[in-house]
């Protein structure tokens, strides 16, 4: 069963926007990059999965995009769904995330995405910072599977 956050209210219509996003990790995996928008809210690197791309291909845009980097993706972590509103667009979305572990990055350069911000935190520090439930989720299966190991 695919785990799920957030409330779908009978009465609204939900856009969906499929997302992809990435576990970057540093330090022997105690911490991890999160992105903050410009609202605030932190984020796990990663966004919309755009025609023509499978999770990989965007997933690797994405880190370019957000981070200025060159990722080698790792294992998949699996898929969580949410729905939330966006006060910003104004709309109720279903959000249905594909989280990837990533096993080596590289700094190309700066982001080509200049609005937001890139923080690393400690694991546990991480997870109480971001914002969807699906991204906590999917830092909690990635520390059950890095204990399998």
């Amino acid at each position: 069963m695919i785990p799920t956050f957030g409330s779908k209210l009978d009465h609204k219509q939900y856009q969906a926007r499929y997302g992809v996003y990435g576990i970057v990790s540093r330090h022997n995996n105690s911490e991890i990059c999160l992105v903050q928008a410009p609202n605030g809210a932190y984020f796990l690197p990663g966004g919309e999965i755009e025609a023509g791309e499978d999770h990989k291909k965007a997933l690797v845009r994405e880190l370019h995009e957000e981070l200025g980097a060159k990722a080698k993706l790792g294992k998949y972590l699996g898929q969580a769904d949410e729905y939330f509103y966006s006060s910003h667009r104004d709309t109720y979305y279903y959000n249905p995330a594909y989280i990837y572990e990533t096993i080596d990055y590289e700094v190309l350069g700066a982001p080509l995405e200049d609005f937001n911000h890139i923080d690393w935190f400690p694991v546990d520090i991480a997870i109480t910072k971001l914002k969807r439930g699906s991204h906590k989720w999917g830092i909690q299966v990635w520390q059950d599977y890095l204990n399998s190991l």
